[in-house]
Order: C-alpha cells, then structure tokens, then sequence
C-alpha cells in the first residue's frame, strides 16, 4: 500500500507495503478530517467507506464483485473489497469487533501494529482464531503513527479480498507535511480460486509463467545466450520464474485508499514487496494529469491510475518493459557468467549436487587451498582457495548443508555459495539495464530513519538464518525446514539485542515479516538506520537487522508471499522474560 501526499517532494516511505491479493473501489472525503488528511477530492472517485473511533465493527463474509465485466467470488469486510479504510490516533484505545459470517474459521492480523500478542490475529499463534458465526473483540491502545493494514491470516482468505488500509495519524504535528492525502492499495485478483492455485503451483511451479525464453528471443537478443540457456536447464530452473503467479491469471487493481518516518528521497520509481507500506510525497509542476503506475515484477501486467486536478483528465500509459532474467548473482553466486555446457547438477533431492569445475583452455589456475582452510574442511589441498569464486562454488555444490544447522532436506533445492548484501543495489528488473541511466531508483541504504533509533546497544548476540525453497516441487521454508515440521519456535530473552542476517538460497525474493516488532536495517546510518517490520531479500542476497526483543509472547515471522508461507515458509518466533526463558538462547 502506498500513501500519496500532494505537495513536497517525492519522499518514499514512512511506512511500506504492497498486497497479494484484492478488488476496486475509492475513498471517502471525512468533512472532519483537515483538508492535508482529506483522502480525495470530493467527487473524482467512488466511496470507499472509512471508519474510525474508538470503537469499531467489521463483519466478514462472501461477496460477488465484478472485475473486468465478470462475476467472480470474494471474501470482503462490511460488504467491500477491500475491507474499510480504518482511521485511527495516536494514543487512543481502540476496541474492534470482528463477526465471522463465513462457514469457516477468520482472522484479523493488524499488521505493522505494536499490539499485545492475543491481539495479533494468528490463529494457534497468538489465539485461536474467529469461529464460524461468532464474533471476537479485539482491544488494544494504539502505540505508534504512520501506514499499516490489516488482513486475514487463516488459510488463503487474503488472496480472496480480505484486507484493508489503516492509517494512524500522530498525536502531533506531522513532520512530513502535505496539503492532501491519497491512500493507494496495490492488489491483484483471480477467477481462479487461490487454493486451485495452490495446487498447480505444487504439480508445477512455473505453471503461470508465460514468458519463458523462445527461439525468437534468442535470434532478436531478448533472451540469455544458448549456452546460459543449456547451463539454466542443467539445474532444472528457468531464469524467467522470477514470479509464482502472473499476469497470465491475476487482474492488477490499484484502489484509492494509506509509518515510520524516513528523511526525503527524490527518486523516479520504487519496489514496494507484498506487505511493505510506503508514503510518497508528490508535487506536480502545473495542473495537467499524471498516471502513476504499479508494474508487475515480471512485467506480465500493470495497474493504472491517474492523478489530476479534475475529473475526466487522462495521461499516457507506458507500455510494459521487458522481463527480468535471473542471473547467477541472483542464484548467490557472484557476478560469475556461467559458459558453456557445463552446469549443475541436480540431487536426488532437489539439490545441487556437483558441478564442472574444468577450467577452460587458457584460463588462469585457480588459487591453491590454504592450510588453515584444508583444516576446517572448506577446501582439500590442490583444490581452488575457499575465497575464489569456484572454491567457494566447490564448497557448496559439494555439500549443500554446508551452513551451520542447515538440513539436507527435499526443500533445499540450492545453497548460495557466494551471498553477499544487496541492499543497496536496485531491485531484480530496475537496474540500470532495465531502466536506462540516470533513473533514480530507491534502494534500502538509501532510507535514514528522521529520528534517533530507541536502542542504542550493541547485539549481544547473531544468528543466521537461510531461506530455502526447492522451484520444482513449490516448497518454501526457512533453514529447510517447514513450519509443520518445526520442532521448537525461535527463542529470544525479553529485551535482549540480536543481530539477525537473513540469507536467500533461493532464486526468489521474499518479503520477510516480523510480528509485533520494529527492527533497524543495518545499511551503514548508525544510530539513524530505518526501522521496519518487513524486508524484501533479493535473491542469492542477505539482509541484516538488529531486533531488540521488546514484547513477551509467541509472534509469527514468515514470508509475506501468501504461497510461500502456505507452503511452509513460516516459523514462530517466542520473546521470553529470564525467569522463562533459562539458557534457551
């Protein structure tokens, strides 16, 4: 979801956030609201309803709407899709109560929000959920300012339209300042019932990916060279799969409806991953129409609006551009071209299991394998060094659960070799390849939290945890091991300071979220690194953060990707006090 502010200049983020699944409708005037925190003008779009106050009703239940001139099957809030925008303030107290008029089980998650953990809506998490036709009060004082939204964490009731906007305005002065506020949900719909998707997604995991390499791309330059492509098929992957489910099923809606604050950044274009929330602050030089566009990641699709001063008022719409390719950065292995007929090959378990590491004719020797690296077992002696790119390739390709606690499972399809930060890089698809020189496009080192950050202290204590996955048979998990087989939940002491690396083994982003907490990406601002409750990591990439573990209780932590973490990408996360937690960390 993205907050647009008319007025200043293009400040992306104060808080993030795009959605995986939704519908169409507009935004309500509220004549009480100042003219800054209006949402639209008054007649350009239709209604959506906005609720606020300290006390709130929402009832969940079925509905048909129309996409594209046909009818097709929903789960909405109070009878829209999507759900009501819910306008709070800082400070206040809040209570919210949720009927359930489905057949089956629902849940409310709020999500970004600092609330207690029975309040944070993850059904055998944090509470049991909302039975069919009962009603469940949430209740609980509202912390913080800034953008968030709420959505349905019970099965695949997100993708069907059960979701909304929230928006918290500060108890004081914004510090960010705008003459007008438009709240933007970014969201995509299917005819196809999400867990049909599911199931094809499972017999084949690039099953709505209709834009693979062809012989025509070959011949016109779009697509890899023969034998990247020889290469590609060796590990059973294709470098086009950068998106479970596309523009071939789900129709792109954009919805006029709106965290912590960043320092300004003028920037052209930006990525917002599903769950991350944004405010953008736009000034437009003279009164004439603009669109504004939210492209697909694999450019199978776009949504379209328009800002203008007037009804009626159109602008061009681009056409899509060309789709990225995976490369071997992407798959954690460096800048490396990969030549030849010489590939990977697969394990018995969906792995990599060996590769050829023949140097070519001419090619310089690879360096010898040090000692100290011989006696940790990283390299055998007349091998290639650990630190060259093919040592480490080697280490890794000969065993893949070569990382400290990292299982030889079905869903460890690959181990990156040669992860490294990509945080400061831009996203898959928006290098400057893609968009030309010159087009500014926000990275994460480019955020500066506008505040000092709370917690100064040191981690007295990292972890590192993999994401791993295996394309072919859709398995998703974290340290390969999915959430139905997860013996014991990730354990952290009550205030305790932990640095967190986040490493992607997979040829994927993911968008990770943390429940019930604020963490400091670590991208070189110090005592002004942004605050956020989700990160996307770029594939073959790492992500670190520092998490001060603030709020005791049992918190979902997971990828924001509704198949992945349906899939099993997803553990809990448990924030004990001394006296319960003993030597756990």
């Amino acid at each position: 979801m993205a907050r647009t502010n008319d007025d200043r200049m293009i400040d992306p983020d104060r808080r993030r956030f795009l959605r995986h699944a939704g519908a169409g409708a507009g935004a309500l005037v509220v004549p009480w609201l100042p003219a800054w925190a209006q949402p639209v003008s008054a007649g350009i779009t239709t209604p959506l309803s906005t609720l606020s106050g300290d006390t709130i009703a929402l009832t969940v239940g079925h509905r048909m709407m129309t996409i594209d001139g046909r009818p097709t099957h929903a789960i909405g809030i109070n009878g829209t899709v999507p759900a009501p925008l819910i306008r709070l303030r800082e400070g206040q107290d809040v209570t919210l109560a949720v009927t359930n008029t489905l057949d089956e089980e629902t849940s409310i998650h709020w999500h970004g929000l600092l609330v207690p953990f029975q309040m944070d809506g993850v059904p055998g998490i944090s509470f049991p959920g909302i039975p069919a036709r009962t009603t469940f009060t949430y209740r609980f004082p509202v912390r913080q300012s800034g953008t968030y939204w709420y959505h349905s964490h019970s099965g695949l009731q997100e993708q069907m339209g059960h979701y909304g906007p929230i928006v918290i305005d500060p108890a004081g002065p914004d510090p960010v300042a705008s003459d007008r506020e438009h709240v933007i949900v970014l969201s995509d719909h299917s005819p196809i019932h999400p867990h049909a998707i599911f199931r094809k997604l499972k017999l084949q995991g690039g099953y709505f990916n209709y834009q693979k390499q062809t012989l025509g791309g070959l011949l016109a330059g779009r697509d890899q060279p023969l034998d990247q492509r020889t290469a590609w098929g060796g590990m059973r992957m294709d470098p086009t799969d950068v998106s479970d489910v596309t523009g071939a099923t789900y129709t792109y809606l954009v919805v006029q409806a709106d965290g912590q604050n960043v320092a300004p950044v003028a920037v052209d274009e930006f990525q917002i991953a599903v769950a991350e929330t944004f405010d953008v602050i736009v000034q437009p030089a003279e009164p004439v129409a603009y669109t504004l566009i939210a492209e697909a990641w694999d450019r199978s699709g776009m949504a379209r609006a328009t800002l203008a001063p007037r009804a009626g008022m159109t602008a061009a719409v681009p056409a899509l551009r060309r789709r990225p390719l995976a490369t071997m950065k992407d798959m954690g292995m460096g800048d490396m071209a990969m030549g030849g007929t010489g590939g990977m090959a697969m394990g018995a378990t969906g792995g990599m299991a060996g590769m050829d590491h023949g140097a070519a004719p001419g090619s310089p020797a690879p360096a010898a394998c040090p000692p100290e690296h011989a006696a940790m077992g990283h390299c055998k002696p007349g091998a290639p060094a650990e630190g060259s790119a093919m040592g480490a390739m080697d280490h890794a390709m000969r065993d893949f659960g070569n990382a400290p606690g990292l299982p030889r499972t079905a869903v460890v399809q690959t181990v990156a070799p040669m992860p490294v930060d990509r945080t400061g890089e831009p996203p898959q698809g928006l290098g400057p390849d893609y968009v030309g020189p010159g087009h500014k496009v926000l990275v994460y080192r480019d955020l500066r939290s506008l505040a000092v950050n709370p917690d100064l202290r040191a981690p007295s204590r990292q972890m590192r945890i993999h994401l791993t996955g295996n394309m072919e048979r859709y398995m998703w998990a974290f340290d390969g091991v999915k959430l139905n087989a997860v013996k014991a939940p990730i354990p952290f002491r009550h205030g305790e300071r932990v640095r967190v690396t986040l490493v992607n083994d997979t040829m994927m982003a993911h968008p990770i979220h943390l429940h019930g907490h604020f963490f400091e990406l670590v991208t070189g601002h110090g005592d002004h690194s942004p605050r956020k409750h989700t990160i996307n990591v770029a594939p073959g990439g790492t992500a670190t953060f520092d998490l001060t573990a603030d709020a005791v209780g049992d918190w979902a932590f997971h990828c924001h990707l509704l198949y992945h973490m349906h899939a099993g990408m997803m553990q809990v996360v448990t924030v004990r006090p001394d006296s319960e937690a003993g030597a756990a960390a």
